[in-house]
C-alpha cells in the first residue's frame, strides 16, 4: 500500500504536543515524512527539537526548515520555545537551511502533485505565506488537516481576571496571562496567534480542508502520572518525558490536541466530520482569531464534530508497540 505523504508545521517547544505528533508521524508505517517546518519564535530553536525527537527515532534524514517567526500585521505573542532547556542533553542538528521554508514546500507539493497531506499544528505563518505565495498550492494538495479554531462551547467563558497569572514562569508567550488575549477561553491558540494568517488559510481551499478545533482535543486527555507510565513503553519517548518535564513545571495533565489531527489521517475510526464554511473574526481587536462554523452541505472547510476517546488512544500508541 502507498503510505501517505507528509508535510509537517509546527511550534513544537511550546506545548508537548507537537513533540507527540511528530513521534506519531515518525512511527506510523503508512506516514512518509517528507519534510518538517517550524514557525513562530526561535524557529532555529524549535527545528532543534523537532531533530531531537527525528534522531531519537533513528530518522536524522527528514529535512528540517526553520520558518516564518514573525506574524502578518501584528506583533508575535508566542516568542519563547521553553523547552528548550532539554536540548544539551539530546543529539540534535546544529544548523539548518536559511530562509528555504516556503520554497521547500512550495517544491514539494509541486513535484508530487495530488499526494501531499500538509499537516498544520501551529500558528498559521508559514502555511498562509505559501498560500498568498503560490496560490494553485492548495488545489494540489492531497489535503490540508489543521489543528486549530474552537467550534463548540468547550471550556467556554469569554472573561478573565486580572491577577490571573497565566501560565507561570515557563510561558511561551508574551504576554504571558494568555487567558487575557484568548478572551476568556473563547479564542484557540493556533488561530488567534496570526489571525490574519489563519483567514488567509480558510479563505484558500483545495481537495480536503480540515480542522481539528480545541473543542474536540480537549476531549483525548491524560493525567501527568497515566502519561509519564505509558510514556515508558518505547524508547522514543525517553526526549519527550524530558520535554514534558518543563510541562509539567505549570500543568498536571497533557492534552492530545496536535496527535489527534495527525491521527485524524489514518485512522477515519476517531473522528467525524462534518462540512460547512469556516469564517474568521479580524475586525474585533479582543475576538481576532475567532474561528465561526456553519453547516452547510455544499461547504469549503470540515470540521471535526465528535471525537472516539478510546479508538484515539489505541491507534496513537498502537504504533510504538
Amino acid at each position: 500500500m502507498d503510505k501517505i505523504k507528509i508535510i509537517l508545521d509546527t511550534d513544537i517547544g511550546t506545548d508537548i504536543d507537537d513533540a507527540l505528533a511528530l513521534a506519531y508521524l515518525l512511527m506510523q508505517s503508512e506516514c512518509e515524512l517528507m519534510g518538517i517546518t517550524t514557525v513562530t519564535g526561535e524557529a532555529k530553536t524549535r527545528a532543534k527539537l523537532a531533530s531531537v525527537i527525528c534522531k531519537a527515532a533513528n530518522r536524522g534524514d527528514i529535512p528540517i526548515y526553520p520558518g516564518n517567526e514573525e506574524c502578518i500585521l501584528i506583533e508575535q505573542k508566542e516568542k519563547f520555545a521553553p523547552q528548550s532547556a532539554v536540548l544539551e542533553s539530546w543529539q540534535h542538528e546544529e544548523k539548518f537551511p536559511e530562509n528555504q521554508a516556503l520554497s521547500f514546500m512550495q517544491r514539494t507539493i509541486r513535484e508530487n502533485p495530488g499526494e501531499i497531506v500538509l499537516v498544520g499544528i501551529s500558528p498559521m505563518s508559514n502555511i498562509a505565506r505559501l498560500f498568498l505565495f503560490d496560490s494553485e498550492i492548495p488545489s494540489l494538495l492531497k489535503g490540508l488537516y489543521l489543528m486549530c479554531g474552537k467550534f463548540g462551547e468547550y471550556d467556554f467563558k469569554n472573561w478573565y481576571r486580572e491577577d490571573d497569572a497565566g501560565d507561570g514562569d515557563f510561558s511561551a508567550f508574551e504576554p504571558h496571562n494568555i487567558k487575557k488575549f484568548m478572551a476568556g477561553g473563547s479564542l484557540e491558540m493556533n488561530a488567534l496567534i496570526d489571525p490574519y494568517a489563519t483567514a488567509v488559510v480558510y479563505q484558500n481551499t483545495g481537495n480536503i480542508h480540515r480542522s481539528v478545533g480545541v473543542d474536540m482535543t480537549h476531549r483525548v486527555t491524560l493525567p501527568m502520572d497515566e502519561f509519564q507510565k505509558r510514556c515508558t513503553e518505547h524508547p522514543l519517548f525517553r526526549p519527550i518525558l524530558d520535554m514534558a518535564g518543563v510541562w509539567f513545571r505549570t500543568k498536571d495533565e497533557v492534552c492530545f490536541h496536535d496527535p489527534l489531527a495527525a491521527v485524524s489521517i489514518f485512522n477515519d475510526s476517531v473522528c467525524k466530520f462534518v462540512r460547512g464554511n469556516v469564517s474568521v473574526e479580524l475586525g474585533s481587536k479582543s475576538l481576532m482569531g475567532y474561528t465561526l462554523f456553519e453547516e452547510n452541505l455544499n461547504g469549503k472547510h470540515e470540521i471535526a464534530c465528535s471525537v472516539n476517546t478510546e479508538a484515539f488512544f489505541d491507534e496513537y500508541f498502537s504504533v510504538f508497540q
